[in-house]
C-alpha cells in the first residue's frame, strides 16, 4: 500500500490555522493542517495523534523531550510532592543537572507558598561570621 505524504503545518502557522477552522470537526481540521496521507486507492487517512502532538509542541508542551534516554529510572517531571515523613525529595537528576557534588550547602528561604534554595559558596561565610565555638 503506497502512501502520498502531505506537508503538515507547524508552530505558529498551526496555530492560527487551527483558530481559523475552530467551527469545523477536528478530524476535518488536521486534515486541512496537513496532518493526513492518502493511499493509492484513493483514501484519505487523517492522522490525529501527530496532529495531537504538533498542536502541543507549537504551544511548548512537548510530550517527548529531546533527550537521550538511557533506559534507568523516571523522566524528570519538575514536579515533587511531600511524603509521608513530611520530607520533599529532589532527586539525582536535577542535582546532576546542576553539577552538585555532596556536601554542597544551601539556605533556605522560606516564601508564602514557596520554597527558595540558594546554594552556599563554601568560601563565604553566609551567616554573618557566626562561629558554633563561641556558644560553649
Amino acid at each position: 500500500m503506497t502512501e502520498t505524504a502531505t506537508t503538515p503545518l507547524t508552530g505558529k502557522a498551526l496555530l492560527q490555522k487551527v483558530k481559523e477552522l475552530s467551527h469545523l470537526p477536528r478530524r476535518e481540521t488536521a486534515k486541512r493542517c496537513g496532518y493526513y496521507t492518502t493511499t493509492k486507492n484513493s483514501q484519505t487517512r487523517v492522522n490525529l495523534t501527530d496532529f495531537y502532538d504538533a498542536l502541543l509542541a507549537a504551544r511548548g508542551i512537548p510530550l517527548s523531550p529531546e533527550g537521550t534516554k538511557d533506559g534507568r529510572g523516571r523522566e524528570p517531571t519538575y514536579r515533587v510532592s511531600v511524603h509521608k515523613n513530611g520530607q520533599i525529595v529532589i532527586g539525582a537528576t536535577y542535582t546532576q543537572a546542576m553539577g552538585l557534588k555532596p556536601g554542597d550547602e544551601f539556605e533556605i528561604k522560606l516564601g508564602y507558598k514557596h520554597i527558595h534554595l540558594k546554594q552556599v559558596d563554601s568560601s563565604q561565610d553566609d551567616f554573618g561570621g557566626y562561629d558554633d565555638s563561641e556558644d560553649e
